[in-house]
Parts: structure tokens; C-alpha cells; sequence
């Protein structure tokens, strides 16, 4: 018999709507085991994680680690700001190649990208106007406008995994769509926009929120993706609303323990007055998460760059 085991996501959603609780049905269950190789502080080359097969409809992910904690991870974990001297942009290894090359042998498509994140990831606020926007695309360089050419349909879409309040745990919450986007009964958002738009790549791109399992939900959503051959571009964000900076630097612990690309917005905005942000005035007790008119063309900005680098590590 299979056993259900039920769970609330201890969240409070602060970034797009007003405080919430969460209540999902079900949460899936991991398996300790990953082996993950020792890297420093720089993160360099860790070894892919071994997925298994189960983690695909029922969103049982079994996540596999040792008892031990790569040295990057651990560095990252322990030194709770050395994220913030990372580039802003990467430079991936190639091994992200092999997760490309599996993903097209499964059907997915060359051209397509996600985004898993927030209201501020929605295209009216990132990444719509590489579609609406002519004169924003012909002032960009050649090798950023064919990059634009060539994910042409991604940019200006709405989907499950862009949602006002999007947490991780919304995301293995199988309710969370509400039965749109082409999302089926007991799919959850991150398996119907695999199913639906097929992407090659997802940059993960999580708002501010309290969610007390923020690192599990993260593994299992990375595992999921790394099944299914698409490769996770994990991004950190410019406020820290939590007081404590733990999105951020479980971003950059994982992108050190997967070796997976890591975009650090937050670096990009380090130069803006408040870090580019603010408090609507609809909203003023989440405080100042909002981006500015200047910190959404640098999210914009960043974010191509980011995944034209991706996109052109993997492409031999």
C-alpha cells in the first residue's frame, strides 16, 4: 500500500500576492544517497548528481547524497556570505552538454526555455519584450539578437511555473496551476510545463518566502529536471526580505553541488541605489522586494546573457 504523506508548506509568500498559507495534498518523499566530489569556494567541478528513474510522475524525486557535504557546499553553507563574491555571470563546465544531449534524445525542444519563478519573473516584468519590443532587440549585439531568434516563443509566455507567490514547494504542489496552463489533474506545475513546452533549459529564479524546506524542494525540483535531460540555470535575487540571505545562498550551494550554472543577480544590482528596489504602496508590509524600472533592465539584460552563455556551452 502506498503511503501518502501529507505536509503544509510552512510558507510565508511574501514577493506578487498578500501573506498566504499553503496547504498541498501530498509531498514527495527522497532517499538519502547522492555522492557529491569536494570542490572550493570558487565552485569548481563537482560530479553530476545520480537520479533515479521513480522521479517523474508521482514527484517521489529520490534524491541520493552521502553523509558528507561537498567542500563547496559546505563552504557556502558555512560562510553565509561568500555567495556574494561570485561573478554575476557563469562560465559552466561542459558537463551541463551531456544533460543537453539527453534531454533532445527525450524530445525536448532546442528552442525552449522556462522559467520557474514568481510574479517577477512573469514576462510583463522580465523577459516579454525580446518579443514585443523591436527597437529593445535590434540595439542588442548580433550574438544576443540571435539568441533572441533562436528562443523565439519563450520569452512572452505564461506558464504554471510563473506564478504570482510561486515557492518551491508550489511547484511539486500538484494544485498549485488550478487546471490551467494544459496542466492535467494530479500534475504538478514542474512536470506539465516539462510536458507542455518540452525546454531544453529552466533558469530557477525563486522570490522571497519563509519556506522552512526551501533546500528539499529545491533538490527535488533540480533532480526532476536533470531526469528529464533539461538543464537548470539556478539564479539568485536582489532583495533579502528573509533577513538572513538562505535563498541566495542555497542557490549558490546547489549550483556548487550539482555544478550547474549560477546567475547571481543579486552582484548585478549591488550598484543600484537600494540595490534597485521597493515597497509598493499597495503592499507595504512585504517591503522593499519590488524591482525598479533600472533593476528590471538589468534583470533583463543579465538574464539573456546568462542564457546565451548556457545555451552556447551546450551547442558543440
Amino acid at each position: 500500500m502506498k503511503r501518502i504523506l501529507f505536509f503544509t508548506l510552512s510558507v510565508l509568500l511574501i514577493a506578487c500576492t498578500p501573506n498566504t498559507t499553503l496547504t498541498p495534498t501530498a509531498q514527495p518523499t527522497a532517499t538519502p544517497a547522492r555522492t557529491v566530489p569536494t570542490a572550493g569556494k570558487s565552485i569548481a567541478t563537482p560530479r553530476p548528481p545520480t537520479v533515479t528513474k521513480e522521479a517523474v510522475v508521482t514527484v517521489q524525486a529520490t534524491v541520493t547524497m552521502t553523509e558528507s557535504t561537498p567542500a563547496g557546499a559546505s563552504a557556502l553553507a558555512s560562510e553565509s556570505d561568500a555567495w556574494m563574491d561570485l561573478p554575476i555571470l557563469p562560465a559552466p563546465d561542459t558537463n551541463i552538454r551531456a544533460i543537453y544531449e539527453k534531454g533532445l534524445a527525450l524530445g525536448n525542444d532546442p528552442g525552449a526555455f522556462s522559467i520557474f519563478g514568481d510574479c517577477q519573473a512573469r514576462p510583463g516584468e522580465f523577459f516579454g519584450m525580446y518579443e514585443t519590443d523591436d527597437a529593445l532587440v535590434a540595439g542588442l549585439s548580433p550574438e544576443l539578437q540571435e539568441a533572441v531568434a533562436h528562443f523565439n516563443g519563450s520569452f512572452n509566455r505564461e506558464s504554471s511555473t510563473t506564478q504570482d507567490g510561486t515557492t518551491p514547494g508550489a511547484l511539486l504542489w500538484d494544485q498549485w496551476h488550478r487546471g490551467q496552463f494544459g496542466c492535467e489533474f494530479g500534475e504538478t506545475p514542474v512536470l506539465c510545463e516539462l510536458r507542455v513546452h518540452r525546454p531544453s533549459f529552466v533558469i530557477i529564479q525563486i522570490g522571497s518566502h519563509f519556506e522552512s524546506r526551501n533546500t528539499e524542494y529545491l533538490r527535488r525540483v533540480i533532480d526532476q529536471l536533470l531526469e528529464q535531460g533539461v538543464v537548470p540555470i539556478l539564479a539568485t535575487k536582489a532583495d533579502n526580505r528573509e533577513k538572513d540571505n538562505r535563498v541566495n545562498r542555497d542557490m549558490a550551494m546547489l549550483a556548487a553541488e550539482y555544478d550547474l550554472p549560477l546567475w547571481n543577480f543579486w552582484a548585478a544590482v549591488s550598484g543600484l541605489p537600494n540595490r534597485g528596489l521597493y515597497t509598493r504602496q499597495d503592499r507595504p508590509l512585504q517591503g522593499d522586494i519590488y524591482l525598479t524600472d533600472d533593476a528590471k533592465a538589468i534583470h533583463r539584460e543579465t538574464g539573456l546573457q546568462v542564457l546565451n552563455i548556457v545555451w552556447r556551452t551546450v551547442v558543440p
